[in-house]
Parts: structure tokens; sequence; C-alpha cells
């Protein structure tokens, strides 16, 4: 967790290189960072692919096998 912080105060807060003015502007810096962070980043340990592409794709591969087995 401390290395995820360190990445977005280097990323967002320390390369934006601005004075923060509002809540609001660090806020939604922040809800744009973490949705490239999730959605968009290319993530190398798991095979050159968004960690949201590869959350979808495990989800779809285990659906199906939590169900109940039939008495």
């Amino acid at each position: 967790m401390e290395s995820t912080i360190g990445l977005f105060k280097t990323e967002v807060i320390g390369h934006e290189q601005k004075i923060w003015t509002t809540w609001r502007q660090v806020e939604e810096a922040t809800a744009a960072w973490v949705h490239w962070f999730n959605h968009e980043r290319l993530h190398s340990s798991i095979g050159d692919v968004p960690p949201v592409e590869l959350e979808q794709a495990h989800y779809a591969s285990t659906r199906g096998h939590d169900d109940p087995v039939a008495a």
C-alpha cells in the first residue's frame, strides 16, 4: 500500500506541479488517477492487461462453480 501511495504522490500530486486550491481539485485528480490505475494501466506481471480486465476474466471463468450441488 505504501508504494501505491508513493506512486500516487509522485504521479499526481508532485507531477502536476500546481498549487491545489480546493479539495475538489485534489478529489477530481485522484478519481482520474484511480480510474487510469485500474482500467487503463497495463500491468506487466499479469500479461500486460489492465487489472479490471483480469478481474473480469477471472469472474467470468469461475461463474457457476459456486452453485450449490443438487441433493
